[in-house]
């Protein structure tokens, strides 16, 4: 599949309202990519980078970075998510977080709603609502995140896999744009 046509297809995965929010936080004279100047096709399971990155409970490849969508938009691919891996409860002062599962059964928590998402399924994370999940089924888990405007996220994964950094660390997530606001989802 083409880039373009992959970013069309993952915008098509938002709301319209939130591809609104990421080009009106746009600044006007900034020119608005819709894609790279060249096609890039990505393999299945790759990192748009070829690089590898992990949380320590899944493997991450980003598949559209936000200097490609001039900050609008940060999708990642979570893969080999195991059963009771996920982040502690948080929340994002200026990102939509956008979740479409691929494989596996997830537990999320949005604010005070709990819902149990299958293959398939979506939910969105608004901006400022408490957010988290947990992967429970025995397989593991798989699902494409978008974040929405992009913000600090690239840099955030960078940051939070880097030896000795705890995911749990208030100070991480504040330096992101983020907070923390509890544990991890558990059953």
């Amino acid at each position: 599949m083409h880039r373009r046509r992959f970013v069309q297809s993952a915008a098509s995965l938002l709301p319209l309202t939130l591809i609104d929010r990421a080009l009106a936080a746009t600044p006007a004279a900034a020119p608005i990519l819709v894609g790279a100047p060249e096609p890039h096709f990505i393999p299945a399971g790759q990192d748009r980078l070829g690089e590898h990155h992990s949380l320590g409970f899944s493997t991450i490849a980003f598949k559209v970075l936000p200097r490609e969508t001039n900050g609008g938009l940060f999708l990642i691919e979570h893969t080999h998510l195991r059963k009771g891996g996920g982040p502690p409860l948080h929340l994002h002062y200026a990102q939509e977080e956008y979740f479409y599962v691929m494989d596996g059964a997830f537990l999320f928590q949005i604010g005070d709603q709990r819902l149990t998402l299958h293959p398939g399924d979506s939910i969105l994370g608004p901006r400022q609502l408490p957010h988290t999940f947990t992967v429970t089924s025995d397989t593991p888990g798989h699902m494409l995140i978008a974040f929405t405007p992009a913000g600090q996220m690239e840099d955030f994964f960078r940051a939070a896999e880097k030896p000795g950094v705890r995911l749990s660390d208030p100070a991480l997530f504040a330096s992101h744009g983020m907070k923390i606001l509890g544990p991890p989802l558990s059953r």
